[in-house]
């Protein structure tokens, strides 16, 4: 049985541009995609006593990563018992004061355990405000200035919301449509969301396999596919219509990382080990480049165009870091493979351990996100560890100690200017020396 930690992977960022701190874009930081800052010059070294601008509380607990937008950084988390509220809180960029706090009855209450998602798929932003989603069918978009535009109850709408751990993936979007993924049990979905009104453009069937991966839109031609995957499969679908343009089943185990555009047509995939049950070659397999190509008859279909030999993924997603494709596993090997041909390039033990966030790359430096709390700052020159941070002691007792979805998780970064967010389940912390 695969742990909790599955469904992080859905919880990765994506830079749209570099601007400064204090005049952020709508579109600058959202969750999706591989995320490579050219010319931002990151913080690489900090501890509770050095380097952290500021903290902020965050009401109840989750697991979504942060995005920065509208100048606000925005988070969402769930409180009481039975995941009874939901909440969307704003905070300053400057300062981390919260500057307001949208607060929903969970229409679909569920005991609150670590063994359950909690607030785990991430927001996105949007050219109005914001678009919320919760794994209790909650869907609500919020201006900047944190007034409801409008919410919708998918439970209502389209039934019950039932999967193992609860639901993770998080919102994409494109200049029309926000994208909603809700691979339940029973009757799987993929939504087209109106983001300025809530109507729904198109439902169309999802993949009908354990998932805690997001939606990523890719390149294709002179447009873009939807790409969803699931355990034992990966389909693509038309944003648009909603149409099923192809399915790949060649792989197993990709049940947690989302999709990593990699140029036209070519996105990297990650997989697990399944904890032991397979070998190491077999498992590696199920990592790589996949690319898609159209038939004369204009058909489209998926396939490897290599695969790795030896490394595999978790829960934190593949990304691209310079030439190469960079693959974290469980154990926190950094292992970094050709971009082109999949030849592994390096394999280094890191003192991040395993991950459960998407790795940023900044500029020849890359930063892994331990689960326990350790960031790991990597030369992607010589592939030595440049810098190991905490922005918190590690845990001493059992309540704190983090694992399985509860306790000091380091969830999600990311990065505002010359600053760095990251997100603990309970708690946002600012790097980087004030502004």
């Amino acid at each position: 049985m695969k742990r909790l930690q599955n469904m992080l992977a859905g919880l990765t960022i994506v830079v749209a541009g570099t601007a400064s701190a204090e005049q952020p874009t709508w579109s600058e930081f959202q969750n999706g995609g591989a995320l490579s800052l050219a010319e931002s010059k990151l913080p690489v070294e900090w501890s509770p006593e050095k380097n952290i601008a500021w903290t902020a509380d965050i009401e109840g607990y989750g697991q979504s990563t942060p995005i920065v937008a509208h100048d606000r950084i925005v988070v969402t988390s769930t409180s009481g018992k039975n995941k009874d509220n939901y909440h969307v809180a704003s905070y300053s960029i400057n300062k981390g004061e919260k500057k307001w706090q949208v607060t929903r009855q969970n229409p679909s209450p569920f005991k609150n355990t670590p063994m359950v998602s909690r607030a785990a798929p991430s927001a996105i932003a949007t050219e109005a405000g914001f678009v919320a989603f919760f794994e209790g069918g909650l869907l609500l978009a919020i201006n900047p200035a944190g007034d409801v535009i409008w919410e919708k109850d998918l439970v209502a709408l389209h039934g019950k919301i039932e999967a193992r751990h609860g639901i993770a993936s998080s919102l994409e979007k494109n200049d029309e449509h926000v994208f909603v993924w809700v691979e339940r049990g029973e009757d799987p979905y993929v939504l087209a969301i109106d983001p300025a009104t809530g109507e729904q453009v198109w439902k169309s069937e999802g993949v009908g396999s354990t998932t805690w991966s997001s939606p990523r839109l890719i390149p294709v031609g002179d447009g873009e596919h939807l790409v969803c995957s699931a355990s034992g499969k990966i389909i693509g679908l038309d944003p648009q219509t909603g149409k099923r343009l192809w399915e790949f089943d060649g792989i197993s185990n990709n049940s947690s990382c989302t999709p990593m555009p990699v140029g036209n047509g070519k996105f990297l995939i990650g997989a697990s080990d399944g904890r032991g049950e397979t070998t190491a070659g077999a498992a590696a397999a199920s990592n790589g480049l996949i690319e898609i190509k159209q038939s004369d008859d204009g058909s489209y279909q998926a396939a490897f165009k290599w695969q790795a030999k030896k490394a595999t993924s978790t829960f934190g997603s593949p990304v691209v870091a310079g030439q190469t494709a960079a693959i974290v596993n469980r154990t926190g090997v950094l292992y970094r493979l050709d971009l082109e041909t999949g030849e592994q390039v390096s394999a280094d033990r890191t003192d991040a351990g395993g991950i459960w966030a998407t790795p940023i790359v900044n500029g020849d430096l890359i930063y892994l996100f331990g689960y326990k709390g350790t960031t790991s700052v990597i030369s992607l020159a010589d592939g030595k560890e440049v810098a190991k941070n905490r922005c918190w002691p590690e845990a001493g007792d059992s309540d704190n100690a983090p694992g399985f979805g509860g306790g000091n998780v380091l969830y999600a970064a990311a990065p505002v200017g010359d600053h760095l967010i990251v997100r603990r389940g309970d708690k946002l912390f600012s790097i980087g020396g004030g502004y």
